[in-house]
């Protein structure tokens, strides 16, 4: 049997919300699972998931296949290097090692994510606030320019004549 690691979809329309399971790879998409594996909250902002790891590690032993959007989960947990240092033959002790590394170089890549992401913003609301001045100075010069000018509209013709009351030197 070809088995696969799948999202199976549940939730309302317009608001997703899935389960990690395995199953076999014939059946349709929200058909009957071998068995629950977590689940994944697309609409959640930081995209929270929960996931069995012990269970997901022991369906990629028995030859379990992750789809696309299964196996980048299995990326941002840490579950897919788990079972490439197993792949790799190293024993529980430098797995336990190589995990804290890691984990400690994913902290710091979510941190420098964090301050470009903040940046970013930063850089965006100085460009907003400069475009709301320039706005009100555009703004005021042409209310500067009506009030210094005079409409005035012949009767007979219907045309539309504006006068510019400044005095020109």
């Amino acid at each position: 049997m070809a088995t696969k690691i799948r999202l199976k979809r549940i939730g309302r329309r317009n608001r997703p919300f899935y389960r990690m399971v395995a199953m076999d790879s014939r059946k349709k998409r929200d058909g009957a699972a071998i068995e629950e594996l977590g689940w994944y909250n697309p609409i959640d902002l930081t995209h929270s998931f929960d996931l069995n790891g012990e269970r997901i590690l022991h369906w990629l032993k028995e030859g379990a296949q992750p789809t696309k959007g299964t196996n980048k989960l299995l990326r941002r947990s840490g579950i897919a290097h788990h079972f490439h240092l197993i792949k790799q033959g190293l024993d529980e002790e430098e797995i336990k090692k190589e995990m804290k590394k890691w984990e400690l170089n994913r902290d710091e890549v979510l941190k420098a994510r964090s301050k470009k992401l903040d940046k970013k913003n930063k850089e965006e609301s100085k460009k907003d606030v400069d475009r709301e001045e320039k706005n009100e100075n555009k703004i005021s010069e042409d209310s500067a320019d009506l009030k210094s000018s005079e409409t005035i509209i012949d009767d007979e013709t219907g045309e539309t004549e504006i006068l510019d009351n400044t005095e020109e030197e």
